[in-house]
């Protein structure tokens, strides 16, 4: 029974299945690949690499090697490729022919790998050739083969941008020395009865109402990123787009890695911080250098006041004499407690509360448990207004008091 849908999936199996000194380990490998053992796969030119789980805590840093071809291979193979327009449609189109293989055979470069040209390396203290978790990183390539062939072609040494390119020089260059030389000017009764011009394209089709939703994804142990950070990504781009098309630029300009990272944690439903999102936090928050309580503390200023809620939480400033002055005055009129100023902030550190006024000239509200060293999280929106501000979060926290049990 194969394992991957393609023959050239199958092939890079046998490749390792070839060299072999325990088929058993093969099977253990192949189970490995269908429970979800293997994570975080990379490709680059002479190597897959992947982390695969196995009887410790730890996953095993696993890696399967590959030749590169030489130069001289390459121009071969993209020669000979360039000249049948066929063979660039079926790279185009994910599909490795027979056909092109064997062109490529007769110009001597294998593509495929052969029995033995496999090297797999792990770190694990299994010594077998290969052990089960090379042997599942094995079988979880040739799902990635089945998918995108030009997978193969990158591991032999060049990526599919730069294959494509050339292929294209060298197609228009063959098509040239084919096609009969072009006379310069035009017969002057041609140009006198030449047929009409085409009729004008028609316009652009109307901007729908909201964004389009992203295709369906294929199982997750097909892909070689989280489904949810693609789902994620890809619904962001589509936003993204659909604001493009109608406001003419884009709805968050200039932002920085960090910054974006946070916006986009906070598309997330609010519904309760489950395991998925928890998971995203952490993803983003290691991919800016951060924490996920970082992350999460962030994602609630973003939601209080997008940018300038983010920008609140991490940078105090000095505003001018105005409406800051003013507020303290005004909350003492209200009746409500003495606040402590410093930079923009007002602080009530007897019960934890705090009201932050921002470049918009709003009041943030902010709340701690009280303490010598306060950690401060956003809580409730910006008001324009710093009685209302701070007499909604007051409020909130006396009728959480009153509905808390008693003992």
């Amino acid at each position: 029974m194969t394992f991957a849908e393609s023959w050239w999936g199958n092939a890079w199996i046998e490749a390792l299945g070839s060299a072999s000194l325990d088929p058993g380990r093969l099977s253990r490998g192949r189970a490995y690949a269908r429970g979800g053992h293997v994570h975080d796969i990379t490709v680059t030119p002479g190597r897959i690499g992947a982390r695969v789980d196995g009887s410790r805590s730890r996953p095993y840093r696993t890696g399967i090697g590959l030749d590169v071809l030489s130069d001289a291979d390459w121009d071969r193979f993209l020669t000979a490729v360039a000249a049948q327009p066929s063979h660039i449609a079926a790279l185009l189109d994910k599909d490795m022919p027979h056909a092109l293989v064997d062109a490529a055979a007769e110009a001597g470069v294998r593509l495929l790998p052969g029995p033995g040209e496999l090297s797999p390396r792990c770190s694990c203290p299994d010594r077998g050739h290969p052990c089960k978790h090379a042997a599942a990183l094995c079988y979880e390539a040739a799902l990635l083969l089945d998918a995108d062939p030009l997978v193969l072609l990158l591991m032999r040494g060049r990526d599919e941008r730069a294959l494509l390119d050339d292929l294209a020089r060298r197609n228009a260059a063959h098509a040239s020395r084919e096609s009969p030389a072009v006379r310069a000017g035009v017969d002057a009764r041609t140009a006198l009865f030449a047929p009409p011009a085409p009729a004008a394209l028609p316009g652009p089709l109307p901007v729908p109402r909201r964004p389009g939703i992203p295709p369906s994804l294929p199982p997750a142990r097909r892909l070689p990123v989280a489904a949810t950070a693609l789902d994620l990504l890809a619904t962001d781009a589509a936003a993204r787009a659909h604001a493009f098309l109608t406001t003419g630029g884009d709805p968050h300009p200039g932002l920085t890695p960090w910054q974006d990272a946070v916006r986009l944690a906070a598309t997330r439903p609010t519904s309760g911080l489950t395991a998925t999102t928890r998971t995203l936090y952490r993803s983003l928050a290691a991919g800016t250098g951060r924490t996920p309580t970082d992350m999460a503390r962030a994602v609630a200023a973003w939601r209080q006041g997008g940018l300038e809620g983010l920008t609140l939480l991490e940078a105090p400033w000095n505003p001018p004499a105005g409406p800051f002055d003013r507020a303290r005055p005004a909350l003492a009129a209200a009746g409500l407690p003495p606040l402590r100023p410093r930079h923009n902030h007002l602080t009530d550190d007897a019960r934890g509360l705090q009201l932050r006024f921002g470049h918009d000239g709003r009041w943030y509200p902010y709340e701690a448990d009280p303490g010598p060293d306060p950690d401060w999280w956003p809580a409730g929106p910006a008001d324009e207004d710093p009685v209302d501000a701070l007499s909604e979060l007051r409020q909130r926290d006396e009728s959480v008091a009153r509905s808390a049990p008693k003992y």
